[in-house]
């Protein structure tokens, strides 16, 4: 009996010694692409900033202690929300109780537009809203891209951290604190938090909001005091006083570099998020024309970074390459190497890491057989669930072996 328990307590040492080593996603055998080209490639060599971030990953998974935050930008594939959910719930899984926040939140039913799927959101009143795809937005917008206004006394916004269509294995958040994102467009309108049968207001701090709710919820609804006036709100932020993996998304449907950055508080925002890893997965809707300007692309990527940068100077960054992609569903779209080489230029630039879908897919073309196999829409852009489960399994696998090689 004591040999066997000797036994045991020598297996979960050796597995504790070897972080990412039996943590990865099995991925199905769809046989479409090349497994081994599902790598987190640095061109430039790995920098300093990379380095920081898998440090802090690592005290984090083997003591438990530490805050790290990961955000997650792009266009439709990540408002969508089933890649970013995915990704965060592999991450969770790597030690129990890493719920450090559930991050940025924004209620899209009040801009008419799908909400993520990692979460639910629902309006009363009226409301008009602005998006960063307009050429001159009018409004200030943050960092998430939209903005949603209001003059109605009886508008509401709900925010449910019920996640649908959940998996078997999918994690709970509930949260302790909410910082309202926005500004009043007129008079002098505020936000509050409508609670059971209390109506919470909070401390504004020049640039947002700030609520300390008297227990933890999953939930929060938030109406508006000090009519007539109107709100122009551009985000929540939930969170809670424990330690530990934050991973936001942020994505608003036909986004590009452009669009990005037309947001003129996205500085302010950023250092609320403060990240330490940045994914970029913006490129998609560049390449959707007649034409593509490699080095515009290339010049907004670096306007971003350094926007980002603004907020953590040795915030680490991770780029991930347009898939392959149909132009209007009719025919492969052209400028997907183009925008791949411009990715790949952008990794060596910052020594940064470089994450391949467009060869991973299998490169031109590919997409015709990943929608074959239930993966793609019949667009030829957009993922299934099943397609954004996948991304979110393979990126994680890539990452773990980024970690493994560091924590050995």
């Amino acid at each position: 009996m004591r040999k066997a328990v000797l036994a045991l307590m020598l297996f979960l040492a050796v597995a504790a010694s070897l972080p990412g080593q039996v943590r990865h996603r099995r991925i199905p055998r769809y046989g479409i692409f090349d497994v081994s080209k599902n790598i987190v490639q640095f061109p430039g060599g790995k920098g300093s900033e990379f380095n920081t971030f898998l440090s802090k990953m690592d005290t984090l998974v083997r003591r438990g202690y530490g805050d790290l935050r990961i955000v997650h930008f792009g266009g439709s594939h990540v408002q969508a929300g089933v890649w970013t959910a995915q990704l965060r719930r592999n991450l969770l899984s790597l030690r129990y109780g890493l719920d450090g926040g559930f991050g940025l939140v924004f209620p899209y039913a009040a801009a008419g537009t799908n909400t993520p799927m990692s979460y639910c959101s629902s309006a009363t009143g009226n409301w008009t809203f602005t998006r960063c795809l307009k050429p001159d937005p009018a409004i200030p917008l943050g960092v998430s891209g939209i903005e949603v206004s209001t003059s109605d006394p009886s508008a509401t916004i709900l925010i449910d951290l019920t996640e649908r269509n959940p998996r078997e294995w999918s994690p709970s958040f509930t949260f302790r604190s909410v910082d309202v994102l926005g500004t009043s467009v007129s008079g002098e309108t505020y936000p509050v938090i409508i609670m059971d049968r209390d109506t919470l207001r909070g401390v504004f701090n020049g640039s947002r909001w700030h609520f300390d709710l008297p227990h933890y919820t999953e939930y929060v609804r938030v109406g508006f005091k000090g009519f007539p006036g109107s709100f122009s709100l551009t985000g929540l932020y939930l969170d809670t006083p424990a330690e530990g993996l934050t991973v936001s998304g942020i994505g608003v449907n036909g986004a590009s570099t452009w669009s990005y950055l037309k947001c003129r508080d996205f500085e302010r925002d950023m250092a609320l998020l403060n990240p330490d890893l940045v994914i970029f997965s913006i490129g998609i809707n560049d390449i959707q024309g007649t034409e593509f300007d490699v080095q515009a692309f290339i010049s907004n990527y670096r306007r971003i970074v350094s926007k980002v940068r603004s907020a953590n100077p040795r915030c680490a960054i991770l780029f991930t390459s347009n898939n392959d992609s149909y132009f209007k569903g009719r025919e492969p779209n052209r400028f997907s190497g183009d925008v791949e080489e411009a990715f790949r230029s952008l990794a060596k630039e910052y020594k940064s890491g470089f994450w391949d879908l467009y060869d991973l897919m299998g490169g031109m073309g590919s997409v015709r057989e990943w929608e074959l196999h239930n993966l793609v829409r019949s667009d030829k852009v957009h993922f299934t669930t099943e397609g954004y489960d996948l991304l979110g399994d393979l990126l994680y696998n890539a990452l773990m072996d980024v970690y493994s090689d560091y924590a050995k």
